[in-house]
């Protein structure tokens, strides 16, 4: 599974824009849409598209590229 959850859900114009971002850096990521989960509409209903590290760290929109990377960075360092 990978390291990077992006919270999201269908219809979410934001959340294409944070997909395309996440694929143009290459990043694996597990896609979450938050309607499967009353916990996640309640977390992140006013917040997607959210990028999650498996340690629980969150990169919440907006970000760019360079946003991206840095967290990323961040992850391994």
């Amino acid at each position: 599974m990978p390291e990077y959850t992006l919270f999201h859900t269908d219809g979410c114009h934001l959340c294409e824009l944070a997909q395309a971002l996440v694929k143009e850096a290459g990043l694996e990521v597990h896609r979450q849409d938050i309607i499967d989960s009353p916990e996640w509409v309640a977390a992140y209903g006013e917040r997607i598209p959210v990028l999650r590290h498996s340690s629980g760290r969150e990169l919440g929109w907006p970000f760019d590229a360079l946003t991206l990377t840095q967290f990323t960075d961040d992850q391994t360092s």
